[in-house]
Parts: structure tokens; sequence; C-alpha cells
């Protein structure tokens, strides 16, 4: 299985979030992968419950899965698995292999959401 991380974080200053990004490239060991989201309602409209299950039951797997063998596990329709995962290869979620097939390169997945009071 794979050894990559993904940390998802939402902020507003995508700047920051690509200085930090670019930080953690340039250093020495491998410390993960940032997806930055800059509204709670920007994440949560692109990443629903069935897409997180699709995440979820190829993480579980550890290999790759066809769209339709997926779809069968999920108890969903091919054509709505099949829009769902085009969305996940497109964030860098989930990728997909030569031949089609689908996995998930992250072992660790963090959400990472602050809200404090405005100032």
């Amino acid at each position: 299985m794979s050894k990559r991380r993904l940390a998802i974080t939402l902020g507003s200053d995508w700047r920051a979030a690509l200085r930090q990004a670019g930080q953690a490239a340039t250093a020495s060991t491998y410390e993960g992968e940032t997806l930055n989201f800059e509204t709670p309602a920007a994440f949560f409209g692109r990443l629903t419950e069935r897409r997180w299950a699709i995440v979820q039951a190829l993480q579980h797997d550890g290999g790759t899965v066809g769209v339709r063998e997926l779809a069968r596990r999920l108890g969903r329709d091919v054509k709505r698995v099949h829009e769902d995962a085009a969305e996940l290869v497109k964030l860098g979620l989930i990728e997909r292999t030569e031949a089609g097939a689908l996995r998930c390169p992250f072992c660790d997945i963090h959400v990472n959401m602050h809200m404090a009071t405005a100032a």
C-alpha cells in the first residue's frame, strides 16, 4: 500500500496555502500533499457523501478496481459512479490507471477545518 498522505485544508487565503505546499515540496523529507478549498461550501459541494464512499472503498481495497465493480460494491448506478470518480480524479483524490481502473494513492487523508469568530 502507498505511503502517500493527503491533508485537505479549508481556507480563503489560497496564496498562503500555495506557499505552505511549496515549502513542503522542497523539504528533504516527504510531509504529504495538500488540497485546499476556499470555503466549507466549496469543500462540501465537491466532496459529497457518495464521493467520500468511493474514496473509502478504494482506500480499503488497497488496489485497483474497475468502475463497474466499484459501482456493484457500492450498490450504485455505474454512470453516477463514473461521474463522481471523474470529479475525484480532477481533485487528485483518486487516480485512474492506464487500463481505466481506479485507485486511491493515499494511505492517510486528514481534513483540517478551523472556524473562529471574526476579529
